[in-house]
């Protein structure tokens, strides 16, 4: 199924669940809330605020002495965009001189949405805010003055204020997917320059373990596994290399025996004609002779005993072979074979590397090499996970190398970082990323997350935010982009606020025949 596709049918669910709960209130009798939304069309007030943790989107109709006027306050958390789902919501009538009037409900009646009542005494223009307590934090929503009519016949005069224009979606629709918004800020921007790149162990850091001849593979107590950590010199196996011809075991023994003995006759021999040339019994010809027979019996013992060790006998081996021991500290990336393998000469048989400190080697095509004298750092994205990777030279890394000579097939340019991994974050070694080298200075930019911009037939597009469920479609024109970031050159002014997750949604909100949902079901 198409991407399209996939947007139509979530669409359709979407309009289905909205229809639902719209259905769910037919044949009730109309609530205070239920009132209060009917007479949005004619006066009642929208107002959409932002706090440190909360969006508060509330509607409620034109504030009357005497008249209970109820709210639907609707509460999202900026953490997520989803629905507050319980807590105090407090509304507070203060100022022009009168005492401070306060209406409160503590839970709302459905997720996200609280709908405390008011009853006001004292007409005038007074400061409305609405607290909202929650069993994380508190806050304040300070929403400015509101006017209190002394009389029906005084709100119903009055001028009314506009509908919302624009596309709807509402919060009930918000809360069903994923969904949220970011600021329009100013924010330093980098010049950069867009390079394709492969993770790597450091060389110093790595290590391949193969086979040095041909033979079967022992385990040195615990076999090795994927993802243990060794230290450097540790046995990981054994490898017993294949006898050749009619050798065995018990043929090396003897050997190692017999010129052990060999060895012991030279030296007393040695010694018995050493003490005879003192005593000037024999000549010093026959001392010499009877050294180079000893030197000989040596190298013969000592090849016999190298031998016999390649086998586990009398080597002290606990497995038997010759031990492959880690040259290098860090975890096994790789296991190639086990306990009783027959690996040829120059098999793999384990990878081991330091992950504590990785390489990033970069290819910059030529066309952008000029512009890396001394690149200022770099960032990419490993599939599969949206957060950014930021290298900064004497932060979490450093600059190893820009290559000097262009690679005549790729006509790229090699540059390579080190640095160290974030905690907790998992990069296999040999993947390729998508990466950005910082190729000049900061500048103050006008800046918006890049997943807020669509690209609609070549043109650049957002969806910015006019109020709590209404939305603008913006076209904008773009400049530089760092990491997550993207530069904002016409058509956005910082403060306002964008899509930032889910502005195809909206999108599909803005046709008229993939309307996502409709109405509330308040």
């Amino acid at each position: 199924m198409n991407p399209l596709s996939i947007a139509l049918l979530l669409a359709g669910l979407l309009t289905l669940a909205a229809c639902g709960d719209q259905a769910a209130e037919t044949g009730k009798t109309k609530t205070a809330a239920e009132a209060a939304h009917a007479d949005h069309g004619s006066g009642g007030e929208k107002l959409t605020h932002f706090s440190d943790r909360t969006e508060l989107f509330v509607e409620f109709p034109r504030l009357v002495v005497g008249e209970k006027s109820a709210f639907a306050a609707h509460l999202s958390r900026l953490s997520d965009f989803k629905a507050v789902t319980a807590g105090k919501v407090t509304v507070r009538l203060g100022g022009d001189g009168q005492p401070d009037e306060v209406f409160g409900i503590d839970g709302p009646s459905q997720p996200g949405i609280f709908r405390p009542e008011a009853t006001p005494k004292h007409a005038g223009e007074r400061e409305l805010s609405i607290e909202v307590s929650t069993p994380e934090f508190s806050v304040t929503h300070a929403l400015g003055p509101i006017t209190v009519f002394p009389d029906r016949k005084a709100a119903e005069s009055a001028p009314g204020a506009h509908d919302d224009e624009g596309i709807g979606f509402t919060k009930e629709q918000q809360w069903k997917v994923d969904f949220a918004t970011a600021e329009v800020v100013t924010r330093p921007i980098r010049s950069v320059v867009d390079a394709t790149g492969t993770l790597r162990a450091r060389p110093d850091g790595e290590a391949l373990l193969t086979a040095q001849t041909a033979g079967q593979i022992k385990p040195a107590g615990a076999f090795p596994r994927l993802g243990q950590a060794v230290s450097k010199g540790q046995v990981l196996a054994y490898l017993v290399p294949r006898l050749g011809g009619d050798t065995d075991l018990a043929s090396l023994e003897a050997a190692a025996r017999k010129a052990k003995v060999e060895l012991d006759l030279a030296g007393r021999e040695l010694a018995r004609l050493e003490g005879l040339y003192r005593d000037e019994v024999v000549p010093e010809k026959r001392v010499q002779a009877a050294r180079a027979a000893e030197a000989s019996a040596r190298a013969e013992h000592d090849a016999a005993r190298q031998r016999l060790g390649q086998y586990g006998g009398n080597s002290g081996g606990a497995g038997g072979g010759v031990p492959i021991r880690a040259p290098v500290a860090g975890t096994i990336a790789d296991v190639r074979v086990s306990p009783g393998t027959f690996a040829q000469e120059g098999a793999l048989l384990f990878h081991i590397a330091d992950r504590r400190g990785l390489w990033l080697e970069l290819r910059v095509p030529e066309s952008e090499a000029a512009r890396l004298s001394t690149p200022g750092g770099a960032s990419f994205r490993v599939a599969g996970d949206e957060r950014g990777i930021e290298i900064i030279p004497g932060r979490n890394g450093r600059l190893i190398a820009v290559g000097g000579v262009v690679d005549a097939a790729t006509r790229t340019l090699p540059v390579i970082f080190e640095f160290t991994p974030p905690t907790g974050q998992q990069l296999p070694i040999g993947m390729a990323v998508q990466a950005q080298v910082f190729a000049g200075g900061a500048r103050e930019a006008v800046a918006i997350p890049a997943s807020s911009v669509l690209d609609e037939g070549g043109m650049a597009v957002v969806f910015v935010q006019a109020g709590g469920e209404s939305f603008e479609r913006r076209t904008v024109r773009l400049g530089a982009r760092e990491g997550d970031w993207v530069e904002v050159l016409d058509g956005l002014t910082p403060g306002s606020r964008v899509v930032s997750r889910g502005a195809y949604l909206v999108k599909l909100a803005s046709t008229g025949t993939a309307q996502i949902g409709h109405g509330h079901a308040h």
